[in-house]
């Protein structure tokens, strides 16, 4: 499998579209407001309490997944090498 995931990276599909994604997570400190009359809570305030991140893994549109940063960057290289850009 890890043969397999390499050859994805170093081989990208010519006729798929190359676009490297992540998904990454701020977090938020939120705090509730509660109302007796309708028995339930309201979001009163939220603060930011960290920063944003680059994610550790990173994804290709075109399904090729849990690549590092020098993957990707060797994914999408390859990609528009192939290309002829």
């Amino acid at each position: 499998m890890q043969a397999e995931h390499a050859e994805a990276i170093a081989n990208p599909a010519p006729d798929e579209t190359h676009r490297i994604e992540g998904v990454t997570q701020v977090s938020y400190r939120v705090t509730f407001d509660y109302d007796p009359d309708a028995d339930g809570l309201s979001r009163a305030e939220r603060e930011q309490v960290d920063d944003l991140a680059d994610p550790e893994l990173f994804s290709c549109a075109c399904g090729v997944r849990g690549m590092t940063r020098e993957e990707a960057r060797e994914h999408v290289a390859a990609a528009r090498e192939a290309d002829g850009e």
